[in-house]
């Protein structure tokens, strides 16, 4: 209470003062003094922090407000006033912590926000862990396509029938959408058929290769009715007896490593590549086929390690994936610390036991390496 009492006293002098420097830093001080007790306060009393925090922020601008939107945007106690004029602030750095992380607003305030604000403020509420149909409907009729493919690829975003009408539109030109919206667990059946009748064979292909095993079915029923209705010729598995053949006939040879598969992935020819990784790793085709397809590139890269190929072909075969988005420098970068984070006796018991999973289960890759080195 005598700390209380002192930043009242120090409050007062603040808001009097016309030292900016001063009212940021009684600013802290009330953020602190809030956040270290806001569990324990009633209503009544985060009331009056909310009447501080308001006259405190009243002249302010910039990185101090934008720190008290990050530190209030986790507190389930958080002052509502202060938030929602966080949330509703024309600089997106200020908006943003909240409308992402803040569940003291709500839902008409997210669709208020969505409907007047910009692109960065659409996208923060984008990433909200749960958002229901109408708040979805707003952000999907203003958003642009960085929006729409936020809410795809949020698990705790819910469509309605106009929603997903709206996302399988969007996805026609938009490759990345289309994998997004139809890898969701809770896709409705005829908007899967919508996007998979639109899709090209590549996509169709792909999305065979990365999808878990109840949705992989999901995609080839709804492809198999799509053939029937409209002709489409239900994607063929490929034949890997030739490949397979001459990567034996290469390894016997002693020709087939690092240079010979460089060329393979520079050719893009993936059919060589799958069964050169496959007998050099000691892996069965079927575990390594779906690594070259899937967007992430870590099960791919344990692969290589497995293989024991070396960075610049592990990095040209990453590099030249058919169907898959061009990896950026970052990425790439990550994903050498992986290669040389990861040995290669964890690489080749991970192997081991992915490809024997997938004899017995079917079982998909594991989305990360290190997940599968933790496997």
């Amino acid at each position: 209470m005598s700390d209380a009492a002192l930043l009242i006293v120090e409050l007062e002098g603040a808001l009097k003062s016309r030292s900016p420097d001063r009212r940021v830093q009684m600013l802290r001080q009330v953020t602190d003094l809030f956040l270290s007790d806001a569990d324990r306060l009633n209503e009544n009393q985060i009331n009056v922090f909310d009447d501080v925090l308001i006259r405190l922020t009243s002249r302010m601008q910039g990185h101090a407000l934008a720190q008290l939107s990050a530190s209030l945007s986790g507190s389930r106690f958080a002052p509502r006033q202060v938030v929602r004029q966080l949330a509703h602030h024309n600089e997106a750095s200020i908006a943003v912590p909240v409308l992402t992380r803040s569940s003291r607003l709500s839902d008409d305030e997210l669709i208020e926000i969505a409907k007047t604000r910009s692109q960065q403020h659409l996208l923060a509420i984008s990433g909200r862990p749960m958002l229901n149909e109408t708040v979805t409907d707003v952000l999907l009729e203003r958003g642009n396509q960085g929006v729409s493919r936020k809410l795809a690829a949020n698990t705790g975003a819910r469509f309605s029938q106009s929603g997903y009408s709206t996302l399988a539109g969007e996805a026609t030109g938009d490759e990345m959408l289309a994998e997004t919206l139809a890898l969701r667990p809770d896709i409705p059946i005829n908007t899967l058929r919508e996007l998979l009748s639109k899709a090209t064979a590549a996509v169709r292909d792909r999305l065979l290769k990365v999808a878990p095993p109840e949705l992989r079915v999901k995609i080839h029923e709804a492809i198999r009715n799509i053939a029937e209705h409209v002709g489409i010729k239900p994607p063929e598995p490929v034949d890997y007896t030739e490949a397979r053949n001459m990567a034996v006939a290469l390894n016997r040879a002693g020709k087939l490593g690092d240079q010979t598969i460089n060329r393979f992935a520079v050719q893009e020819e993936y059919s060589n590549v799958i069964a050169a990784l496959s007998l050099l790793s000691a892996a069965k085709i079927e575990a390594i086929e779906p690594l070259i397809g899937n967007p992430r590139p870590d099960g791919l890269i344990v692969a290589c390690k497995a293989a024991r190929l070396n960075w610049s072909t592990t990095s040209m075969i990453v590099r030249n994936r058919p169907n898959c988005a061009p990896i950026s420098q970052t990425e790439l970068e990550q994903s050498r610390e992986i290669f040389e984070a990861l040995s290669l006796s964890a690489a080749q018991q991970t192997i081991r036991f992915w490809s024997a999973r997938n004899a017995a289960q079917g079982a998909d890759a594991p989305e990360t390496a290190i997940a599968i080195s933790n496997s």
